[in-house]
Order: structure tokens, then sequence, then C-alpha cells
């Protein structure tokens, strides 16, 4: 990856953890909140596909919101706790090395940007409640074109921001479908693998695979 310009992260699941609000409701919720957390986690994805495939678009907030609906029904969760878990979404915990890892790449005179499916009032909110704008050149929302990932209109919208070309793009998301999305488009994706997960066949091989975001720092 040569003549690099710009290095975009994904942000739930790749910055953030989007388990983190069911876990701290695990003392009400039990021994089931991951099962719960991942269902909801699951569901959410699948109305941003569905609802792209329907050209019936709603923002990722109101999606978060119908996904946690079905999800509480699911695993028959006391409705008295929506309003607690949706406000703990707002406030996601970034993972640990996260601060230190942008600190540390924003120092090199890349441009540093996110690329999600968040609102971007919901973006910017969690960005400033975990004290991180500092890190940050561009919050990017699908929002701007009313469709989510992995619609290539989504990877365009940094290239026209930038006016550089794709290859000058490192990439970085947890979600394989997202790297491969990314990847397919043009850019230099790079699988962040928490989970020790498989990766999907979907004609695209990431460029580097990484356990967390301070891997990153060894090739950058």
């Amino acid at each position: 990856m040569k003549n690099l310009k710009a290095i975009i992260f994904d942000a739930y699941g790749t910055l953030f953890d989007v388990n983190s609000a069911a876990e701290k409701c695990k003392g009400k919720i039990g021994d089931k909140w991951e099962n719960f957390a991942n269902y909801w986690r699951t569901t959410q994805l699948e109305y941003t596909w569905l609802r792209s495939l329907m050209n019936k678009h709603k923002d990722f907030w109101k999606i978060t919101e119908d996904s946690l609906d079905k999800s509480m029904k699911k695993f028959q969760i006391d409705q008295n706790m929506r309003s607690e878990l949706l406000d703990l979404y707002k406030i996601l915990s970034p993972y640990p090395e996260t601060k230190n890892t942008l600190e540390k790449l924003k120092n090199k005179n890349y441009k540093i940007a996110i690329l999600s499916n968040g609102t971007p009032s919901l973006l910017n909110e969690l960005i400033e409640i975990n004290n991180m704008k500092i890190f940050f050149d561009d919050i990017f929302s699908i929002e701007e074109v009313g469709i989510f990932k992995p619609s290539s209109k989504v990877y365009e919208i940094p290239i026209k921001k930038y006016k550089i070309d794709k290859r000058e793009v490192a990439f970085l998301s947890s979600n394989t479908w997202d790297v491969c999305g990314g990847g397919n488009f043009g850019y230099n994706s790079i699988w962040v693998n928490r989970n020790k997960n498989i990766f999907d066949k979907l004609d695209y091989k990431p460029k580097h695979v990484i356990g967390d975001l301070e891997e990153l720092l060894s090739i950058f």
C-alpha cells in the first residue's frame, strides 16, 4: 500500500463496541445478554441491507430502534428497558486501543475519517461523548447518498471530498461484507478480526488482517 493519503474507519464494531450497550445492562438482562446483543446487531444490519434493496430508506437510528423492538420480543426483555438500551447505544464504548491508535496515526499526516451507516447527529454525539473529535478530519455518513453500505455510492463519498484516487485510501472494518464492499470499490481494505472469524467469499481478499487496531501501527 503505497502513496496512501487517507485512512478511513468504519465506526460500529470497528472503533466502537456495539455490544457495550447490552453489556452495561447484563445485570438486568442476565446470561442471555450477549446472545441478545448479537441478535440485535444482526437484525440491525439485515434491515439496512433489505431497505437498500427495497429502496425504502430509513435512517440508521430508526433502524436501530426497529431492530431493538424485534430483539426484545425475541429474547423476552422487559419493555421498560427500551429507553435505557437506546440511550446506551448513543454512548457506545470505544475499544481499549482505539484512542491511542488514532492519536499516533494522526501524527503521521494522513487524512483520518469515519465512513459509517450512522446518522451525522448520532456519530457526532458518539465522537464527542468519548472525547475523540480531535482525531478526525471528517465524519462521513451514508445519509449523504441515502443508501447503506455496501453500496458503491457510499464508498465514493470520501473520494469526492478529498479528490484522491481509490487506491490512496486504506479502509478498516470489522465487518467482512464492509471490507469486501470497500475493497471491490477499489480501497485497500483491512479486516479488523477481533473474534477470529472466517472471512466471507465475496470476491475480495483483504490487504491485511489484524486482531485489533493497535496492530495497524506496524503497517503504517
